[in-house]
């Protein structure tokens, strides 16, 4: 499976994650919307990234290096730096979905406890 794919997947654990969290906070579908959004845009999961690097691995280090340097689309190319971090993040999040749940519900619990949700 290529990084490509971990990214792809990760975008979907992360965000059904934070949806729910969010379900836990609020019937109104507006501030579920805006909170969702807040949480699984590309600045948040780029600040995530740098909240969890001193707890990494260095494979994981390794994993999320070659998934900064996966290719950018055209529309992500204003922020190039933060598209690459977050890409990383998700890629990190699809490699422990695949193959290391227990450490992804560590780092979803150390994301939880540490972060206001």
């Amino acid at each position: 499976m290529g990084l490509k794919n971990y990214a792809y997947i990760g975008d979907a654990v992360w965000e059904l994650f934070v949806r729910g969290k969010t379900i836990k906070l609020t019937d109104n579908a507006r501030k579920l919307h805006k909170f969702t959004t807040d949480k699984v845009k590309a600045s948040y999961q780029a600040e995530l990234l740098h909240f969890l690097e001193p707890e990494l691995t260095e494979e994981e280090h390794e994993i999320a290096r070659r998934g900064r340097n996966l290719p950018i689309p055209p529309a992500r190319r204003q922020n190039q730096a933060e598209y690459r971090h977050a890409t990383a993040f998700e890629t990190l999040i699809g490699w422990w979905h695949i193959h290391d749940r227990a450490r992804l519900d560590a780092i979803l619990n150390l994301i939880e406890e540490q972060l206001v949700f």
